[in-house]
């Protein structure tokens, strides 16, 4: 939403008697590492016993309020900009079952790992009319969600969304998440397939993603140079579909 963080507390949930705590000292360096790389500072943190380890960080920033980014505000004539490739819950679920190579698993630990703040500092310098993250509803999810918020219709190609390579042979494999399903049925009502698409394309484009790019729109005289820019950092950015007129439902388009 644009805002700058300040500072974090680690929030833990560890069996102890499941994982030794080497485990539990390498997670917090990591977390710690992405700490210092987004400019914020470790406060400290909370840890409780827990059958299942859980890790996070709880952040407080500061933004403008005439500067808040959001998901409501996408424009007539807008393009739409995907950062980050898709695929992480379809190679987490590969590599679950025992069946992910390890060089889909390192390009999903690469994107979940790049923080977006690095796109932030491109992007300030545009117009941005809508944006908002890609998480667990997938693309369909949270671009039906700025459809809706903005009251537009919008048009997705599905062919363009930047793609990791692995993650079509694994969703021909069927390795798909349940989360996947459950976005689209939580689509289905603001969702139109104009054209028919493959299979494992919509397995991708419903596929639910951990610490996903960016999904914004921007006029269509200044997409192309931000994709370039975001592209010169070594991360995936495409257009992947605009903004084509009112519609108080929130429709997407799907092409």
């Amino acid at each position: 939403m644009g805002g700058k963080p300040l500072t974090a507390m680690n929030i833990v949930c560890f069996p102890s008697s499941i994982y030794p705590p080497e485990i539990l000292k390498e997670v917090l360096s990591g977390g710690r590492s992405k700490i210092d790389e987004s400019g914020s500072v470790l406060l400290g943190g909370h840890s409780v016993e827990d059958n299942e380890f859980k890790y996070g960080l709880s952040v407080t920033g500061t933004v403008h309020p005439n500067q808040v980014k959001r998901n409501s505000g996408a424009l007539i004539d807008h393009d739409i900009i995907l950062t980050k490739s898709l695929g992480t819950g379809i190679v987490a679920t590969a590599l679950k079952g025992g069946l992910a190579d390890d060089e889909p698993v390192k390009q999903i630990i690469d994107v979940m790992a790049c923080l977006n703040n690095y796109i932030l500092e491109i992007i300030e310098k545009y117009l941005i009319g809508g944006l908002t993250d890609i998480t667990g509803f997938g693309l369909c999810g949270h671009l039906m969600e700025m459809a809706c918020a903005s009251k537009k219709r919008v048009c997705l190609y599905s062919e363009k969304p930047p793609v990791i390579p692995m993650a079509k042979d694994y969703a021909q494999m069927g390795l798909i998440p349940a989360g996947a399903y459950r976005n689209r049925n939580y689509c289905s009502g603001h969702i139109l397939f104009k054209s028919k698409i493959e299979k494992t394309v919509e397995d991708i484009i419903f596929d639910p993603q951990t610490s996903g790019g960016l999904l914004m729109t921007t006029p269509k005289k200044d997409s192309a140079d931000i994709v370039k820019k975001i592209q010169d950092l070594n991360i995936s950015a495409e257009i992947i579909g605009e903004v084509c007129e009112e519609d108080k439902e929130g429709i997407v388009e799907i092409f």
